[in-house]
This record gives C-alpha cells, structure tokens and sequence, in this order.
C-alpha cells in the first residue's frame, strides 16, 4: 500500500465516526393512524434516550406522543461508529440500547401505542463502552469497543434475556479483544448457529459457533483478515444462514466495496466470487438486505448516497446505483420498514431520518424526508416495527 494511500486511508478511517453535531427542523405532518413505529437510539449525552416515530402508509414518520423516552443509561452525544447499537428482541416484546457513555445496556417494553416503557435498571455490558447488540431467541451478544486503554474492556459478551425483559450475564461468554480493536458490529446467523463481530480498526472478522448453552467456540482460523480496511457493517442473507456480507469502509475515496462471505458450519468463512465487490463510493459502513434476500443497500458515510446491489443465488453481488441520501450531515445506520417497502437511514451528526421507498433495488427518497430527530442527540441504530408491535417478518430460530 503506497504511502500516500496509507495517510488518506487514515483521515477516512474517521468518515464512520464524524464527530459534528448539526440541528435540523421539519414542519410536522398530519397524524393518521400508523402503519408501524421507528425507533433510534439518541446516544444522548447525559441520560439517553429513544426517540419513537409513528410511521404512516406513505412511509411519513411522525413523532410518537411521549418521545423520546428515557432509557437509563448515559449516551456519549457523539457518533457510536457502529451498527446494530438498537435491537428489538426476538419475541417483539422490546427493545435493547447500548448506553456507551455509561457501559450499559437498556431494556425497555414496546407498547401498542409505540410508547416505550422501561423494565429494569439499566445493566452493566460487562466492558467499556457498549456499541453493538446481537439477539437470537433468548440469547444475546454485546460488543463492547472499549478505548485504546481500557485494559480488557474490549470484548464480546452474552447475556439471556428472560421473557420478563431482564438481561442476565451469561458466565464463561466473554470473548476478549484487543484494545485497539474497535468493534464496530456484532451479529447472529438467522439460524442462531454463528456469531460473527468485525473489528473496524484492525481489519480483521470474527466467526464463532454458537454452542446450545450459548457459549461460542471461534471458527478455525479466526480472526479472518478482512478484504479491505475496516470492515464494519455486517448482515447475513435473511434466507441463507451460510452467507455474510460485509462493508469495507476504509479504503478510501471511491474506493468502497462491500464483502460475501460464505460460513460454514463452524463459523468460518470463505470468499464467494470475485468478492469484494467495489461500488465506486467513499465509506460504506452500513449494510441492510431486503427480506427477500435479493437486494443488499450500502450506506455509504462519506458519499452521502446508498448504494443498491443484486445478490445471485451464490451471494455474488452486482452494484445496481447508489442514490444520493438529502443530507448535510452523515447518513449511518439503516433499516427497512418490516414491510420492506421503506428504507430508513439515521443520520447522528444532521440529526435525523431520512426515508426512502423501496422497489427492488430502487430507492426514492419520500417527498417527507428528512425527519427530525431529538435536538441534542446524535442518534445511531435504528429499529422498525409493524403496527401489531412485531418485527421484520423472518422466523427466528429460538435458542436451547
């Protein structure tokens, strides 16, 4: 790697976690009864919070009354860097929100009105600084970045989530990382049989099987070594448990490019195809696929605009277009509705959501967008759920 690649390589390894925090304002819309709700984790300094919407046929978000909610813990007021920092549990009954200022984990209920209740207090991530949660049935994984001197509070760590909502350590689960690893994603296979976390700052992806007590043996030959600098954002094909896709956000200018990985049966992986795939844009940190399996969306920070692949039945992946996201600020974390027909990108330093509709691998962005989120929030992660309170529509495979 040239010298010169090297410095700019450096100054983009930042793009994922930009630090400005801008304010935005939009003209509230007429209520009518929702379709579904959208929820993203403030990442407030000082208490944190979620912010709920109420998300209208056409895809228009609307604040739910009552938001934001308060979650517990202590936001950092700044970007997480990361993906996955909101998760809806498997059961649709809640939802769990790294508190990074705090080193802790939410959990709060899911009402039928969108509103969010708190269970418990908040409880410790066992490491420094939470940025990624994994759920998988009752089973759920936590990484937590740490900072480049926190003496072993860089980790991997499960816990069990009762059907009560309350979070539990699980004993013997914790996967120590190096300090200057910086996890960025931390995820499950639909199956719940792999465990896969990527590590932003040293290149390099972990691959786990997932054992029935919930513990995790790694895959041999992990830590994989990523195909680009900084792998970071992370998703599974929601139909095919043997296939891993994963951003590579660092490899500078114009030179972004998205990984498939097929995982065997102990967690390791392997590249399919000619992977990676490049799509020609600056930091692609955010992957989501619609629930079909057929379409892979790349946020890509630094670029402002998504990127739209089609996935073969192999995994190899074709770049369709990328589409400029309506934004001063720093599209990060994506989600689609549960209907799949929207697609919902958060922005922490603009301080907002921003909505696309979805045909294919077409992307609109809706006359409504942006939403405005919570003034004094960088938000990051972002969940979405139908009317009936549940999630995206695929069957989770409930842990034994």
């Amino acid at each position: 790697m040239s010298r010169f690649r090297f410095v700019l390589s450096a100054v983009l390894a930042s793009a994922c976690a930009l630090l400005a925090v801008g304010a935005a304002s939009a003209a509230a819309s007429a209520s009518s009864s929702a379709a579904g709700h959208l929820y993203v984790n403030d990442n407030t300094g000082g208490v944190n919070t979620i912010a709920a919407f109420d998300r209208h046929a056409d895809g228009t978000l609307t604040p739910t009354p009552g938001s934001p909610f308060k979650a517990g813990g202590v936001g950092t007021g700044k970007g997480l860097a990361s993906q996955g920092s909101l998760q809806q549990s498997s059961d649709g009954r809640y939802l769990l929100a790294v508190d990074a200022g705090s080193n802790q984990i939410s959990v709060l209920r899911l009402k039928s009105d969108g509103s969010l209740k708190r269970v418990d207090k908040p409880v410790s991530s066992n490491g420094v600084n939470p940025v990624s949660i994994a759920v998988n049935g009752d089973l759920v994984y936590v990484a937590n970045a740490g900072t480049a001197t926190s003496t072993g509070g860089t980790n991997y760590t499960g816990f069990t989530l009762s059907r009560g909502g309350h979070l539990r350590a699980l004993a013997h689960s914790t996967v120590t990382l190096p300090d200057a690893s910086q996890p960025g994603d931390v995820l499950f296979s639909p199956d719940g049989r792999k465990l896969v976390g990527t590590r932003v700052e040293t290149s390099l992806i972990d691959g786990f099987k997932v054992h029935g007590d919930g513990r995790l043996t790694a895959a041999p030959g992990s830590p994989f070594t990523a195909q680009g600098l900084g792998p970071f954002g992370s998703e599974f094909r929601p139909t095919n448990s043997g296939q891993l896709f994963v951003s590579n956000a660092h490899d500078g200018a114009n030179a972004g490019s998205v990984s498939a990985f097929a995982v065997g049966g102990n967690g390791a992986l392997t590249s399919i195809g000619t992977s990676p795939f490049p799509n020609n844009q600056t930091a692609p940190c955010w992957v989501e696929i619609s629930h079909d399996g057929r379409y892979l969306f790349a946020v890509n920070t630094a670029s402002k605009s998504v990127s739209s692949y089609s996935i073969a039945s192999d995994g190899s992946l074709t770049l369709l277009q990328s589409t400029p996201v309506n934004t001063t600020g720093t599209p990060e974390d994506a989600r689609l509705a549960s209907n799949g027909r929207f697609l919902y990108v958060v922005d922490p330093t603009a301080d907002q959501v921003n909505g696309f509709a979805v045909s294919g691998g077409t992307l609109t962005e809706l006359p409504s967008s942006p939403a405005a989120a919570p003034v004094e929030a960088a938000p990051a992660g972002i969940v979405t759920t139908s009317a009936s309170g549940q999630g995206p529509h695929h069957h989770h495979h409930h842990h034994h």
